[in-house]
């Protein structure tokens, strides 16, 4: 199972003029033959300007050390890529259930909008 879990991978910059190895997590399973996975980009780097689809990931949270990451920081729901699997360079842990369902949270919100308690009172 790929997707929950936090994975190392080549990100590229915004101009595709190089990349950053960085953790990401995996949002689906590997898709079609060639496999490719949706990843969402984490960045330790604190958004100034938090957005209502971002995570964050904090040392404080009870399921934080089995995400692999060694400091706290925040997944970026629209910084979205798609790879093969075979890119991801390494897995460093996983989301938890908890952590998933604010993933889950999150990634409505990009698409829809609002959150799934409101768009079901709709």
């Amino acid at each position: 199972m790929t997707r929950g879990k936090v994975v190392l991978v080549a990100f590229p910059f915004d101009d595709f003029s190089t990349h950053k190895v960085r953790p990401a997590v995996c949002l689906t399973e590997p898709l079609t033959s060639h496999r490719h996975v949706v990843l969402a980009l984490i960045t330790s780097r604190e958004p100034d300007e938090p957005l209502s689809t971002d995570v964050r990931f904090e040392t404080t949270d009870p399921d934080f050390g089995a995400t692999g990451l060694h400091v706290a920081s925040t997944l970026r729901t629209h910084r979205l890529l798609t790879m093969s699997s075979a890119a991801i360079r390494r897995e460093i842990g996983a989301s938890s259930p908890a952590l998933w369902a604010r993933v889950a949270v999150a990634i409505h919100r990009l698409f829809n909008g609002d959150s799934p308690e409101v768009a079901a009172q709709r």
